[in-house]
C-alpha cells in the first residue's frame, strides 16, 4: 500500500490566529509537525489556506498545497490537497497541524490498521491511566471511544462512555479503562472521497464530532492504541505548556 500524509494547516484559527506559524523551541509549530511526519511518511504535504504559511513551509523545505478557505473540516482540506497532489496513494493519513509532538510510533500504529483489509478509516485511542481523575475523563474536549471486540469504533462521545451503573462516579477511573480519542485519521482514498460528499448527520450535529457522520453512515473505523501522551496546541496557553514539555525532552 502507498501512503500519503497530509497536514491541514489553517491560518485563521478562532482561538489562536496564525497558530501554525507560532514558534515552539525556535521552530514554527508546522515545521515540527512536518519533521515528525516525514520520519514515517516521506510522501507528504501541508494543506494550507494562506500564503504566509506557504512561505514558511517552503522556507524549511516542505511541500505546501494551497486549498480553499471555505472548507468545513480538515478532512475536506485533505481531500482537495490529495487531488492536487495527483491522487496517487492508497491510504491518506490526516495529521493535525497543531500536534508538534506526534510520535512515529503513533503514525505507524494508524498505518498498521490497514493490515486488516476491512479497514475503511483508522484512528487512535490512548487509555486513560489508572491515576486519571473523573474530572479528566469528564472533560468534553477529550472525546471518549468505545470499541468492539474486533477493534472497531462503536461510538465516540464528549460524554463519559460507558456509564458505570451502580458504581460511585469518583471510582470510575479505577473500575474501567476509559479510552481517549487521539485525533489522527487515515482513510482509504476512495473512502476519503466518499465522506467529503456526505451531509452532516444528527449525531455529528449533537456532539460536534465529525467521525460520527461516518459511523452513522455505516462506515467502519478501525482503532489502534497508543500509550504516548502528546500535547495538542489549541490556545496560546497550550503553547506555553508545550514549551515547558519540550524542555523536558532535551
Amino acid at each position: 500500500m502507498k501512503f500519503m500524509a497530509i497536514i491541514p494547516a489553517r491560518y485563521a484559527s478562532t482561538r489562536f490566529p496564525a497558530k501554525p506559524l507560532a514558534m515552539l523551541g525556535g521552530k514554527p509549530i508546522i515545521q515540527r509537525v512536518y519533521e515528525r511526519v516525514a520520519q514515517v511518511f516521506p510522501n507528504l504535504c501541508v494543506a494550507i489556506d494562506d500564503a504566509r504559511i506557504e512561505a514558511v513551509v517552503k522556507h524549511f523545505g516542505g511541500v505546501a498545497v494551497m486549498t480553499s478557505t471555505t472548507h468545513r473540516s480538515g478532512t475536506d482540506r485533505c481531500y482537495e490537497a490529495f487531488c492536487k497532489m495527483g491522487g496517487d496513494a492508497d491510504i491518506v493519513v490526516n495529521v493535525q497541524g497543531d500536534e508538534p509532538f506526534i510520535a512515529p510510533s503513533q503514525l505507524k500504529a494508524v498505518a498498521a490498521c490497514f493490515d486488516d483489509p476491512s479497514t475503511q478509516i483508522a484512528t487512535l485511542v490512548k487509555p486513560f491511566g489508572p491515576d486519571a481523575t473523573i474530572e479528566q475523563i469528564e472533560n468534553p474536549n477529550s472525546p471518549k471511544v468505545v470499541v468492539s471486540n474486533d477493534g472497531y469504533a462503536l461510538y465516540f462521545s464528549r460524554s463519559v462512555i460507558p456509564y458505570l451503573r451502580g458504581i460511585d462516579r469518583a471510582s470510575w477511573p479505577s473500575a474501567h479503562t476509559y479510552l481517549k480519542h487521539i485525533g489522527l485519521y487515515a482513510y482509504r482514498a476512495d473512502v476519503l472521497e466518499h465522506i467529503t460528499h456526505m451531509p452532516q448527520g444528527i449525531l455529528e450535529q449533537c456532539e460536534s464530532l465529525e467521525q460520527l457522520r461516518w459511523l452513522q453512515a455505516g462506515l467502519r473505523i478501525k482503532v489502534g492504541t497508543t500509550d504516548v501522551e502528546t500535547i495538542g496546541i489549541d490556545t496560546p496557553q497550550d503553547l506555553e505548556r508545550a514549551e515547558a514539555f519540550l524542555k523536558t525532552q532535551k
